[in-house]
């Protein structure tokens, strides 16, 4: 036996006149635009040296934001944080290259525009203010670079804070020399030839230096890195060619 759910006849009658009178009006309200309210906070025009301007995003993407994605069916992974840490100001991190391409997609559709990661040079170039500079081999003998390695990978910062504790650059762009690294566009086939990014083993992750992650890692504390020093954390910044 099965129940048939009926409804009341006025309130149907209603609901028809509503409709109509939204049709005669010209009202729009069925019709959604983009979510303003997921705009990430960017910075710029920032100026490159070839004679072009991006826009980049003030901080890492923090677990809040990450966690809207989320529950709007755009990111598979849920974000969480630890009871002293605050969602909204704390950056997402445990994310691989394919989880940073489901958020990116999800903030392209979600807001209408095109934000996208960044190439390593224009990272480099937006960071270079606040990154220090690159150190002499602690060890000359190539046999003992591995010790170099371990060395330097003891000055990386380890410790996720919230954002905005590190530097900001006079272009307002903050957290660059922190204890996260942003995922980049840049593919390393580990053959120096270049790879098409959807077959690509690995990607370059910018930070305190230049890495090279498989692109399925998540931890690089556990699964190391495919080149240089393992990072401490991966995260993702949204770089744009538009003004948002």
């Amino acid at each position: 036996m099965t129940r048939q759910k009926s409804f009341p006849i006025a309130p149907v009658v209603l609901g028809l006149a509503v409709l109509a009178g939204a049709a005669l009006t010209g009202a729009a309200w069925m019709s959604r635009g983009p979510e303003v309210s997921a705009m990430p906070d960017m910075v710029g025009p920032i100026d490159l040296a070839e004679d072009r301007s991006i826009w980049v995003q003030k901080y890492e993407v923090t677990a809040a934001e990450w966690n809207a994605c989320y529950d709007a069916g755009g990111c598979a992974l849920w974000m969480l944080v630890r009871p002293d840490q605050q969602p909204a100001t704390t950056p997402a991190t445990g994310i691989s290259y394919p989880d940073a391409r489901q958020y990116v997609e999800w903030i392209n559709r979600t807001t209408g525009r095109s934000f996208r990661l960044p190439s390593v040079d224009e990272w480099t170039a937006v960071a270079e203010s606040v990154l220090p500079e690159e150190p002499d081999p602690i060890f000359t003998d190539p046999s003992l670079s591995w010790a170099s390695a371990y060395l330097l990978e003891a000055e990386v910062p380890r410790a996720l804070r919230p954002s905005g504790s590190f530097s900001t650059t006079a272009t307002g762009v903050a957290d660059l020399d922190g204890s996260v690294w942003e995922w980049t566009q840049d593919c390393y086939s580990g053959t120096g030839e270049p790879a098409p990014s959807d077959r690509c083993p690995a990607f370059y992750v910018a930070g305190l230096h230049i890495a090279a992650m498989s692109f399925l890692e998540r931890d690089p504390a556990r699964g190391g890195c495919a080149v240089g020093v393992p990072p401490a954390h991966l995260g993702l910044r949204l770089f744009s060619d538009a003004q948002p």
